[in-house]
């Protein structure tokens, strides 16, 4: 599956949850998870994927300059719109190119460090992230949407769904 697809697929998983869940349990605060809410980690998700799109028109990517936009946590139709059009940027994303990352870890001041990077490389990072956050979200969608269905492999690493698949069973994630 090329980096593309597997991005895609993960969004569309994210949707496909975002349309199902009722807007009360978007919202609700989740006592699993530390009082965040199942719409704050989507918005935090995607607007990686955001800033990986602005970043590649202009070059340099910081997803620290993130905007942290509580409309996408609070209304479906906002985060289902930034769904389709991180598809369809993914889906027209024809070529790799080298990008600028701006990270800082300093946490008195906003100085950034720059590191060389690529269009392929900030994709696999997107795809890892959201399967993260996608991890955290489905505990909080058992705890309060235990309606809404989920993939069985949502949340899930590629890697551990194969290892699942080999039929070796471990304890260990």
């Amino acid at each position: 599956m090329s980096l593309s697809k597997a991005a895609i697929r993960i969004l569309s998983q994210l949707a496909y949850l975002v349309k199902q869940i009722h807007p009360s349990d978007f919202v609700k605060p989740s006592d699993t998870l530390s009082g965040s809410t199942i719409g704050q980690h989507i918005r935090h998700t995607l607007e990686f994927f955001i800033c990986f799109e602005q970043g590649f028109k202009e070059g340099v990517i910081n997803y620290d300059k993130r905007r942290h936009d509580e409309s996408m946590q609070m209304e479906k139709v906002v985060s289902l719109e930034a769904i389709h059009r991180s598809i369809a940027f993914i889906t027209d994303l024809q070529h790799n190119k080298p990008l600028k990352l701006e990270v800082g870890y300093d946490l008195a001041n906003d100085d950034y460090i720059t590191v060389n990077t690529n269009a392929n490389r900030e994709l696999v990072y997107n795809i890892e992230h959201a399967v993260h956050h996608m991890a955290i979200i489905k505990i909080g969608v058992r705890e309060i949407a235990p309606y809404v269905k989920l993939d069985h492999d949502f949340g899930i690493a590629a890697s551990t769904v194969r290892y699942s698949l080999a039929g070796v069973s471990s304890s260990k994630p």
